[in-house]
């Protein structure tokens, strides 16, 4: 048996929904109802867009992007390190910390995007 410690918290996360807007939708209001408002408008805009530009890539972002959010608040303490970190690079003057602040979001995002399913583009504009 390992002795070091562990909080437990991995026993109480949620499983990844389907990227779905239903699903991931229904993982809100479990995990942030908060989100709700934000998420609805979000799937309307996406919805206005897909119809004008006959299109799913306007859909597929949005689900895309609300299922790397699910993916990291089903995990409080990773969803608590995030904003915790955006906290700190909104008032950091340090540079060398604003790029271990960026580092550390990125690892975070990484993890999130593999549990959603999401491939992460390597530079702008892909």
């Amino acid at each position: 048996m390992s002795t070091a410690p562990h909080s437990g918290s991995d026993d109480l996360v949620s499983p990844q929904p389907a990227s779905t807007p239903e699903d991931l939708r229904a993982a809100l209001a479990r995990l942030a109802p908060d989100a709700l408002p934000t998420f609805d408008a979000e799937r309307a805009d996406a919805l206005r867009l897909a119809r004008e530009q006959v299109s799913a890539a306007p859909m597929r972002r949005f689900v895309g992007q609300w299922a790397v959010y699910v993916a990291v608040e089903r995990h409080p303490e990773r969803a608590a390190r995030l904003r915790a970190l955006e906290a700190r690079a909104a008032t950091t003057e340090s540079v060398d910390e604003a790029r271990a602040i960026a580092a550390e979001i990125g690892s975070i995002l990484d993890v999130s995007c593999a549990e959603a399913g999401i491939e992460r583009s390597e530079g702008p504009g892909e």
